[in-house]
């Protein structure tokens, strides 16, 4: 929760502040996000405006996963910016003409100020989230696994296996069979031939 109070809800006044805090659970999607109280700098910009608090920042992060084509873990830096305004809980009706109607989906996405207190979570889970990517990969080139037998390709580039093409294996058997027939049927040199006792 971040005070407002400074700004005493006079438009044009600023404030600009820096706070390290621990992230909180699920802070990312299934493949790679910031670890749960993971330290999280802030660099914010809190500005009063006439129906609330504008606040402008930058999130920093170590954050972790894996790769999706290798499976092998992951870190890098994360920088998520974000702007979002914070309305005071009576800006509403100062600002809404008397005969509109109640309109929830853009009551759903307000932010409001509660005892000139804010929660910035719900802002920063969003611009984290976003900023990650969708498919996080080790290297640009990772070669993933070897689809057969699940080898790490970056670690044996010359790795294969012998494909057979299954319509032609029952042909591969015969191959083999005929070739041993082959070797039974050798007429055979005539001092081979066994002697009559």
């Amino acid at each position: 929760m971040f005070d407002t109070r400074e700004l005493g809800r006079r438009p044009g006044t600023l404030k600009r502040l820096s706070r390290t805090v621990e992230a909180p659970r699920d802070l990312g999607n299934e493949v790679i996000g910031v670890p749960e109280g993971a330290p999280t700098e802030l660099d914010l910009r809190l500005e009063s405006v006439m129906d609330g608090v504008l606040v402008t920042g930058t999130a920093r992060a170590a954050v972790k996963g894996e790769c999706v084509r290798c499976l092998e873990p992951l870190g890098r830096e994360l920088e998520a910016d974000f702007q979002e305004m914070f309305s005071y809980p009576d800006a509403d009706d100062r600002t809404r003409p008397a005969d509109s109607g109640d309109d929830a989906e853009d009551e759903e996405d307000t932010f409001f100020i509660e005892d000139d207190l804010f929660d910035l979570e719900p802002v920063l889970r969003d611009a984290v989230v976003l900023t990650l990517p969708l498919q996080p990969v080790c290297q640009d080139g990772c070669p993933g696994l070897c689809s057969e037998c699940g080898a790490r390709l970056a670690d044996d580039p010359d790795h294969h296996h012998d494909a057979v093409d299954m319509r032609w294996a029952a042909l591969q058997g015969l191959v083999g069979t005929n070739q041993d027939d082959e070797k039974d049927n050798v007429p055979r040199d005539a001092g081979d031939e066994p002697q009559e006792k």
